[in-house]
Formats: structure tokens, C-alpha cells, sequence
């Protein structure tokens, strides 16, 4: 199965998974600092969870965790035809 992950220029991965998903609607949706969001993350710095956030697609922190399943499996779909 097909993981969607974001890559950061320092070279780290970081998989979007259900528990990432956690940590990002928390971020969006209440007062979270970028340090906090780098600690959740395991991330080295503000700097890195800030390039994260700028790389993350935004339909992905605003759909719904059901959802964003839905079409994860539909995207991974898609590239296993190509």
C-alpha cells in the first residue's frame, strides 16, 4: 500500500498517518505553537514543523480523518494504474 508522506529539505520523511493526522488538526484548529508542533512531530526546530506546514496540502488538514482515508486509497489507486 502507497504512503503519503512529506518530504523536508533537511532529507526527513514524515508519513501522514492517523497519528500525524492528530497532531495536525490539533495544530490547525486551536492555539498550537510551531514548537509544540515540532516536539509532536519529532522535528528538530520550529523551522522544520514551519516548512512542513508550508509543504502540507491544505485539503489534507481540513478533511475529516474518515475521509482523508477514502481518498488516500483512492489516490494510491490511481498511481498503481500508471
Amino acid at each position: 500500500m502507497c504512503e503519503l508522506v512529506v518530504r523536508l529539505s533537511s532529507g526527513k520523511e514524515i508519513p501522514i498517518n492517523e497519528d500525524t493526522l492528530a497532531i495536525i488538526y490539533k495544530y490547525v484548529r486551536s492555539e498550537f505553537m510551531l514548537e509544540s508542533l515540532a516536539r509532536d512531530l519529532g522535528l528538530e526546530n520550529w523551522e522544520e514543523a514551519y516548512e512542513f506546514i508550508k509543504k502540507l496540502p491544505s485539503w489534507i488538514a481540513w478533511t475529516p480523518s474518515s475521509f482523508f482515508e477514502y481518498t488516500k486509497r483512492k489516490i494510491c489507486s490511481e498511481e498503481v494504474k500508471e
